[in-house]
This record gives structure tokens, C-alpha cells and sequence, in this order.
């Protein structure tokens, strides 16, 4: 079957992009709305940028009442947040966190999710997440007909659990992908976890 986009709606388009763009990770993402309440997340329009500096981007649409999310906003007035990879362990609460609030209410407090001091950061982390990056804002763009904020945020601390980590022969920091079990979105309401890990050698 071939498909061609001029045929189809932006809805339309959207099903078929996030039915074939599989898996993707997610960012599940805290922000500070003020007052003690944090806004969390879920964004898997997301993926690394650059190394130098470390750019990460998320890509986010409009409430259902045409007003810029949440943490769109949060991220522009505060410029920072703090990007968790979520386990599959943590499927449920992902999803209940992408339920739309009124601006100021707690999907954390909502959900009763455990928060910690993020050593070295302002804004505390989620607790029972393997990884979490500390971010501050880089840039904002409005993009299509639909806009969409593509967030471009500068990574400037990474907690790893050390229960997920070893150092390998070279002496470099090893992630056991397996142990951090990350969930990946799907098409729809899918979601899945990874398979067994296994290395390829690059060509030189």
C-alpha cells in the first residue's frame, strides 16, 4: 500500500506518523506551575538533538481548548524542567498523567507520585524513575498549521540509578537498557516495552 499525505487531514496524517513512527520514547516531563504544584506530562513527539551542547527536543500541541499546554507555558516562564525516561512499571501513571487539568492543578499530587531532591538541580525528580535529566530552556518554536511548540531544552545534570549501571571494560558508564525497561509509545493507546538487548560491532 502507498500512501500519499496530500490525500489525507491532519488528524488523518497524525494516526498514520504515530501508527509507523514506532516505537517512541517518551518524555515524561515536569515542569513548575507555581505555588508547590508541578505540572507532569507525557510527550513522545521527543528525541536527542546534539551532544555539543546537549540539546534534547519535545514537541507539543494545544489543549483541546486551543490554549498552549501547560508545560509549554511552565517551560517559557520558569526555562527549566526536568525530562524522565518512564518504565514499564510505569505504564498507568504515564497515561493518567496525560489527562488534561486546569492550569495549576497536580497530575503528581493527582496521582500521588513520590518526588525527591534532584541533587545539583532546582526542580525535584521523580522517585521511582531510572533516569532523569535536569534541563533548562534553549528555544521555543512555533511550527505548521496546526502549531505545534517544539521545546528545545539544554541538559545541564543526568541522574541514572546505580542500580541500572557498571562500568564496562573501557571504563565507561554501561546503561542496562533491560533494567531500565523503558516504555515506548505506540500507535493509538499501545505502548511497549524492549526486547532482549543484543550488540552489533559498527564497520570502521
Amino acid at each position: 500500500m502507498e500512501l500519499n499525505f496530500s490525500d489525507f487531514s491532519g488528524n488523518q496524517i497524525y494516526h498514520l506518523m504515530t501508527q509507523t513512527i514506532i516505537p517512541r520514547p517518551i518524555a515524561w516531563v515536569l515542569t513548575d506551575s507555581g505555588e508547590q504544584s508541578y505540572n507532569l506530562a507525557p510527550f513522545s513527539y521527543f528525541t536527542a538533538v546534539s551532544s555539543a551542547p546537549p540539546l534534547m527536543m519535545f514537541s507539543a500541541g494545544k489543549k483541546p481548548t486551543g490554549e498552549i499546554k501547560d508545560t509549554v507555558k511552565n517551560v517559557i516562564n520558569t526555562k527549566q524542567c526536568v525530562i524522565h525516561i518512564a518504565s514499564e512499571q510505569d505504564a498507568d501513571l504515564v497515561t493518567a498523567t496525560a489527562a488534561t487539568l486546569e492550569h495549576g492543578e497536580s497530575e503528581v499530587t493527582a496521582n500521588d507520585i513520590e518526588l525527591v531532591e534532584f541533587t545539583g538541580f532546582d526542580l525535584p525528580r521523580i522517585k521511582n524513575c531510572h533516569i532523569a535529566y535536569g534541563c533548562e530552556l534553549y528555544e521555543v518554536q512555533q511550527m505548521g498549521e496546526a502549531p505545534q511548540s517544539l521545546v528545545f531544552v539544554k541538559v545541564n545534570t543526568l541522574y541514572v540509578n546505580d542500580e541500572v549501571i557498571e562500568l564496562d571494560a573501557k571504563q565507561r558508564l554501561k546503561i542496562h537498557a533491560d533494567k531500565v525497561a523503558p516504555l515506548a509509545r505506540l500507535g493509538g493507546g499501545e505502548y511497549s516495552g524492549i526486547t532482549a538487548p543484543f550488540a552489533m560491532a559498527r564497520p570502521k
